[in-house]
């Protein structure tokens, strides 16, 4: 059963955050994810209030692929650059 990574992002440093886009996918791609959306803001807001800028939405194959690539040891040094850069709210959920 697939399973969905959401965030919500807001950058406060853009060329920082780059250097955590520039490593992402390579580790992103070695746990079968597959990013559906990468928005700095969202389209349209339809209801209630968007805490923050913008929305990643990734698509991985099951939860344990998800929870691979987010416990990959590669991905938590490269997230200290994201902890750094930006603020976000991030959940894992199953498909149907």
């Amino acid at each position: 059963m697939a399973a969905y990574f959401i965030a919500q992002i807001s950058i406060h440093d853009p060329d920082g955050y780059q250097k955590y886009l520039e490593g992402f996918m390579p580790i992103l791609d070695r746990h079968g994810g597959r990013l559906l959306t990468i928005s700095s803001k969202p389209v349209e807001l339809v209801e209630g209030v968007w805490p923050e800028d913008g929305i990643v939405l990734i698509e991985f194959p099951s939860l344990a692929a998800a929870k691979a690539w987010k416990d990959d040891p590669d991905y938590i040094k490269l997230a200290e650059i994201r902890h750094k850069t930006a603020t976000a709210n991030m959940v894992l959920v199953e498909g149907l």
